[in-house]
């Protein structure tokens, strides 16, 4: 990989440091230190402490280098973003050409971490084109099989970066582009302000239906129901879509969905909770978070939408699911709701079809419920409006 191939890298800080930032650049923090010059800081004292201790080859701190990301939807920041209001964390976004600086280096990885390599700039992206671009360009990452480390994998730039290599500042909100633009547009400087929700794991936008009941364009596994719904076959066959994707990132949901259906037990009609006690944030967050969310403990809807993965999503069957459901989620203790657009995604069906029939079930339910929409479909604004959602299903007159 060269540098060209690099579109951009990334830094993650606090809105209050953006007057300084652009007027010394992003800066070492020994540089910081040094020069007496006020932040405000987004990683705790014990992360920023323990980078000190690490060398790099040059026998340099880390504390001498500003540290740039590949990738910046990573575990580190949805740590600061657990710990700080979103509408106070930016990313900045670095020009590539930074890569050409003398005496940089490339971590394969946290570089504060033992197991992280610190490598020349032409080894790193080397590798960085070839094992670890997948991980650079995933969703979602893991601690058993090192992804969770790699894809925090830094460009480690030796005294700072100069304000001019600033390119963007993107934003999680419209409410914090106005007040970033409002500095830019004071300063005269040439950046581009960027709103870009799921950059920072919101949804790219979402739409209300009811008081309880609302459609949204995201990633559902960055949701913070408290229960998340798997679209899934009844013959234990977790091949492609969300269902696969919980394979990979919930071992223990997919040996639960196994056993239930090698036990006959998992039925159209007849969806399956799993309490999961194991913790999210703990998964995803770069380090324990300084205050722990007690709901951080998802739970798993595995809700049949076919018998076999070969076939075509059932909307019967899917019907009878949803009412069961509507009978049983009190007793179940489904405190909140997320859950894909049952069979529009790879199953077959069509969103115009099977959104009416879900908001008609989920607007009985007395609890939060997210609908997120399906990514294998466009659906015409008009397919999303309150009145279209909440009217007959074709489904629900021919039952």
């Amino acid at each position: 990989m060269s540098v060209r191939a690099v579109k951009s890298l990334f830094y993650i800080t606090h809105i209050d440091n953006l007057p300084s930032i652009f007027q010394h650049g992003i800066l070492s923090h020994q540089k910081v230190i040094e020069r007496g010059i006020h932040f405000t800081p987004v990683y705790n004292a014990e992360i920023v402490a323990h980078r000190q201790e690490r060398l790099t080859p040059d026998h340099q701190s880390l504390w001498e280098y500003a540290n740039l990301y590949f990738q910046p939807r990573n575990p580190m920041l949805y740590k600061v973003l657990s710990e700080t209001d979103k509408h106070n964390v930016v990313i900045l976004g670095i020009k590539p050409q930074v890569l050409e600086t003398k005496g940089l280096f490339i971590a394969l990885g946290n570089a504060a971490h033992s197991l992280t390599v610190l490598v020349d700039a032409k080894t790193g992206l080397k590798a960085i084109s070839g094992e670890y671009w997948q991980i650079l360009n995933s969703d979602w990452w893991k601690t058993e099989d090192g992804s969770k480390r790699k894809i925090m994998a830094e460009c480690l730039v030796p005294g700072g970066v100069l304000p001019a290599a600033i390119h963007s500042v993107y934003v999680a909100s419209s409410h914090t582009a106005e007040q970033v633009c409002a500095l830019v547009s004071d300063l005269s400087l040439p950046v581009e302000v960027v709103v870009e929700p799921h950059m920072f794991f919101q949804p790219r936008r979402q739409g209300v239906i009811t008081d309880r009941l609302f459609w949204v364009d995201g990633d559902m596994f960055f949701s913070q129901m408290q229960t998340l719904t798997i679209s899934v076959n009844t013959v234990g066959v977790m091949g492609k879509g969300l269902a696969s994707r919980a394979k990979y990132q919930f071992p223990d949901v997919y040996v639960t969905y196994q056993d239930l259906c090698k036990s006959r037990q998992l039925v159209m009609g007849r969806p399956y909770l799993y309490k999961r006690e194991a913790s999210l944030d703990a998964d995803l967050a770069d380090e324990p978070l300084s205050s722990p969310n007690l709901n951080a403990n998802k739970w798993f809807l595995l809700f049949p939408t076919k018998t076999h993965w070969k076939e075509k999503s059932d909307p019967v069957g899917i019907e009878k699911g949803l009412r069961w459901l509507v009978e049983n989620y009190k007793a179940q203790g489904i405190q909140s709701l997320a859950v894909p657009a049952l069979g529009c995604g790879l199953g077959g069906l069509d969103w115009k079809e099977m959104g009416p029939l879900m908001c008609r079930y989920f607007s009985k339910m007395e609890i939060q419920i997210a609908i997120y929409l399906p990514q294998e479909q466009s659906i015409a604004p008009e397919f999303l409006t309150r009145t279209f959602l909440l009217g007959e299903s074709s489904y629900l007159q021919r039952s």
